[in-house]
């Protein structure tokens, strides 16, 4: 009975591992800007690494991935299952530490494939601790499959596979899009709100200052605000959330206004977008003018979005000789649509057509 807990909790964590890691590698940016979350001010307050989060969330995924085939196969059992145990100790107290303050609301554990909160994601932290324990006081039982050459092939191979693998969605596009801005999703659909959704519960506390003296009131309490006070602040707290559309937070503003509601029925819209212009890649910035006047040639609407201030747009319409207008855009929507900085994308009635990557705008359909 022993033998058939160790060897299922050997196969159910080892899958997991390998199935959580591979999804998250094939989209290592989405994993870094959800690093660089908890390395944020409101989290953990160390900015300092915010700019390793690229190499660390690559490094942590081909580990977590080569980490899951080594305890399959039962190579260096003692080290792989101590480093499971180390790994898995970390994460919980991520996910513990995200649920209980309430600081990052997806802890990025299957990347956008299966969005978990954070007390389902410490669930699920608690589960594999329990079943990696079994694994570290059995570890007797978990011997290897194969002579101990072929055990090294195969997790030498793992190892130079998942590095390909990085590289090249960091030079083209993530091999799977679990993204709601999907080639053949449709922008204006992503962003209904079906009838009789539940809506988010909102608990408002206002603050005015009395005497002096800054005091919290309830909704129910301003009928009966004391003489003289003066409204400070209001702080919003949710109860319940309510339903988010899988695209929200999505604009075309220019001027100060919003013009999605024109732009996403056009039958050809060509977007660039670069949601951060001071660190856009030169080589792809170079490239953009060229397209643009291929595209319009066709028929073609083209902009740019963004999340740079005017004054950004304005060195980069200099410097890379663009011809075309900028629409700006909430940062985390742009970094939603697409991870290279710049990135293409064709619509059709605000329906996704094509996506590439700068370095493939060869393959591009026009």
């Amino acid at each position: 009975m022993k033998n058939i807990i160790t060897q299922f909790s050997r196969i159910f964590v080892g899958l997991l591992f390998i199935i959580s890691g591979l999804i998250k590698l094939n989209d290592p940016v989405g994993f870094s800007y959800k690093l660089a979350e908890y390395f944020s001010e409101p989290v953990f307050n160390m900015p300092f690494l915010v700019p390793f989060a690229l190499g660390l969330a690559l490094f942590l995924v081909i580990v977590e991935v080569v980490l899951g085939v080594m305890l399959l196969i039962g190579y260096k059992s003692k080290f792989t299952i101590g480093s499971l145990l180390l790994m898995i100790v970390f994460f919980t107290f991520l996910t513990f530490y995200s649920a209980y303050y309430d600081v990052v609301k997806d802890c990025g554990c299957f990347g956008d494939a299966l969005h978990l909160t954070p007390w389902e994601s410490f669930t699920k932290d608690i589960v594999l601790l329990f079943f990696i324990f079994i694994l570290f006081i059995n570890q007797k039982l978990v011997r290897p499959l194969f002579p101990n050459s072929v055990q090294n092939i195969i997790t030498y191979a793992s190892i130079i596979l998942c590095m390909f693998m990085g590289v090249w969605v960091l030079n083209h596009l993530p091999l799977i899009d679990f993204r709601p801005f999907k080639v053949g999703a449709n922008i204006q659909k992503g962003m209904e709100i079906p009838e009789g959704a539940p809506k988010s519960v909102v608990e408002m506390t206002f603050i005015y200052n009395v005497n002096g003296v800054d005091t919290e009131f309830s909704t129910d309490d301003l009928m009966n605000l004391p003489e003289g006070a003066t409204f400070v602040d209001r702080k919003d707290k949710v109860i319940t959330e309510g339903y988010v559309p899988p695209i929200h937070d999505f604009t075309m503003i220019k001027d100060g206004s919003d013009y999605k509601e024109e732009l996403l029925v056009e039958p050809k819209l060509l977007m660039f977008v670069t949601y951060d212009l001071t660190i856009s890649e030169e080589g792809g910035m170079e490239k953009l003018e060229k397209l643009n006047q291929e595209a319009k040639a066709k028929g073609y609407i083209v902009i740019g979005m963004t999340n740079s201030p005017v004054e950004e747009i304005e060195k980069a319409q200099n410097k890379y000789g663009l011809t075309f207008d900028f629409y700006t855009c909430d940062a985390i929507a742009l970094k939603t649509i697409e991870r290279a900085n710049p990135s293409i994308v064709v619509l059709e009635k605000g329906t996704i057509k094509q996506k590439v990557h700068y370095n493939d705008i060869e393959d591009l359909k026009l």
